[in-house]
């Protein structure tokens, strides 16, 4: 693995970020106060080719190509320039949960109907497997797909689902016969605006409060044979081949957030002075500075990988899960350090910094707990 970037890479990463910082960052404050989506952010994103980079460019809006790896420093980049994690991770969750499978699963009819309308902008799309009773468990998912004269009727409730409230096309995994367990799960393309598919109001939340979240519920909702992502029953391998690239690039934002929380860690503690000198001399902050720099260079190690790997096409079933659980309790970690180091004009809302641990926590719970990624590293470590 080559660990420099090209000029062209670098030149890329400073577009996004001066992008970012320029473009996404008002009203900030605002908006988590009121639950606010950046739908306007979300598209300026989209005219930059932000979106476009998760498919290829046959299908996307730029009609340029770029590989895994450059995806995952750009967005590196966006998670340093923009101060919304909202928007970050809907940015995120869109790309990799939607148009990733699409792009690698679908049909050409489905590639051309569905990626270029996601990738511009002018659709929202979510990823719906959860429900009230099959979280971490999701075989025991009870949503149906009856199979009917030209498609199938949906039946269920999904639960906890990003961009559900405002999506307009929902990737949706359901059951066609429960009695073959995860042979019988099936992925299928729903857009909301078809009968007997309802969403509910978003729901308030500790974090990450300018990303929609609510519920998808289907009530005889008819969907054709043609929206139906790959075979009848290869939902599972569908829902694992994504989980992995979702693992893989829905936390990569945070590697940004977190090197700019260093740089602003250590730009405090050089300019805060306390008994005749910058904190930064204290052993107690610069100890927590280092610890900082730690789990920055080994998150930015552990995604640069998983990218490189996915480029190649190798299995990366481990390391998404490694990457998970690490990225996700580090992002924690930080932002608390990143509070104390601050001291109490941390702890105020005027400075934007508690925003980033009450959002991080989320981390450790969507996309599979931390707990549920340390079961699958020990699994495929063979215990």
């Amino acid at each position: 693995m080559d660990f420099s970037w090209t000029p062209e890479q670098i030149e890329l990463r400073d577009r996004i970020v001066e992008f970012a910082q320029s473009s996404l960052n008002d009203a900030n404050r605002e908006r988590d106060r009121s639950e606010e989506f950046n739908r306007r952010g979300f598209e300026l994103c989209a005219e930059f080719g932000i979106q476009s980079m998760a498919v290829p460019a046959a299908y996307n809006a730029s009609g340029i190509d770029t590989d895994l790896v450059t995806a995952a420093l750009a967005m590196e980049a966006i998670g340093y320039g923009c101060r919304d994690n909202g928007l970050s991770m809907a940015l995120a969750a869109h790309m990799w949960t939607v148009q990733r499978p699409i792009a690698e699963y679908g049909s050409e009819d489905q590639k051309q109907r569905f990626l270029p309308p996601l990738t511009a902008g002018e659709l929202i799309g979510a990823h719906a497997l959860t429900e009230p009773d099959a979280g971490s468990d999701n075989m025991a998912m009870q949503t149906t797909a009856t199979p009917t004269d030209g498609g199938y009727v949906l039946n269920g409730h999904k639960r906890y689902i990003t961009l559900g409230p405002i999506a307009d096309v929902v990737l949706v995994f359901a059951t066609t016969d429960p009695a073959k367990g995860r042979w019988g799960m099936t992925a299928l393309l729903v857009e909301t605006d078809r009968k007997g598919c309802d969403t509910t109001v978003v729901r308030e939340k500790m974090g990450l409060r300018t990303v929609p979240m609510g519920d998808v519920v289907l009530s005889d909702c008819f969907v054709p044979e043609a929206n139906r992502l790959g075979p009848e029953g290869a939902g599972a391998s569908i829902s694992s081949g994504s989980l992995a690239v979702e693992r893989s690039f829905l936390l990569s934002t945070n590697v940004g957030t977190l090197q700019r929380q260093l740089e602003e860690a250590i730009a405090h503690a050089q300019e805060r002075r306390q008994f005749g000198k910058p904190i930064g001399k204290f052993q107690s902050v610069s100890n927590r500075i280092a610890d900082m720099k730690l789990k920055l260079e080994t998150a930015r190690l552990l995604l640069y990988k998983l990218a490189w790997m996915l480029e190649q096409g190798e299995s990366v079933a481990l390391e998404a899960a490694l990457l998970k659980l690490h990225l996700s309790e580090v992002m924690v970690e930080s932002s608390l350090d990143a509070i104390r180091i601050h001291g109490g004009a941390g702890y105020l809302t005027d400075a934007e910094i508690e925003r980033d641990l009450r959002d991080a926590v989320g981390g450790v719970l969507y996309a599979g707990t931390s707990d549920i990624q340390r079961v699958l590293v020990a699994r495929l470590l063979g215990l």
